[in-house]
C-alpha cells in the first residue's frame, strides 16, 4: 500500500499505454495525454492493456519516482476506457492499488446522514 497525503491530486489514465515506456516517456505522456504537469507532485497512474499492472509516477521534489505493481489474482478494477483521465482520491486510489473495487470505496463525506424526526 502506498501512503497518499490527504490532499493528493491522482489522475489516472484510463486508456492502456506501452509498459515499455520509463518514467520520462511516462511524464510526457502524461503532459500530452492527461493535460497533467509531471513534474506539479499529482500521483500519475497508468494501466496496462490486460489490466493486471500499473504504473505509478510521481515527481516528490528530488525526483521522479516510478511504481510498477502486477497483481496475481487477477486484474485491477479500471473504469471504462475512454480519452482523458479520471481524478481519483487519496481513499479511491488506495483500493485501487490494492485490487479492490475503487467504485465501491466512500469517503465520510458521501455517506448519507440518518435524518433525526422532529
Amino acid at each position: 500500500m502506498i501512503a497518499l497525503p490527504a490532499g493528493a491530486r491522482v489522475l489516472l489514465a484510463t486508456r492502456p499505454v506501452d509498459f515499455r515506456k520509463g518514467a520520462h516517456a511516462l511524464a510526457g505522456l502524461a503532459a500530452e495525454v492527461l493535460d497533467a504537469e509531471p513534474f506539479s507532485g499529482a500521483v500519475l497512474v497508468f494501466r496496462a492493456r490486460r489490466a493486471d499492472r500499473i504504473k505509478i509516477l510521481v515527481w516528490d521534489g528530488s525526483g521522479l519516482v516510478l511504481v510498477w505493481k502486477q497483481l496475481e489474482g487477477g486484474p485491477f478494477r479500471w473504469p471504462p476506457v475512454v480519452d482523458g483521465a479520471v481524478r481519483l482520491t487519496p481513499l479511491e486510489f488506495a483500493a485501487l492499488f490494492d485490487g479492490i473495487d475503487w467504485t465501491r470505496v466512500q469517503s465520510t463525506r458521501r455517506i448519507p446522514r440518518p435524518s433525526v424526526p422532529a
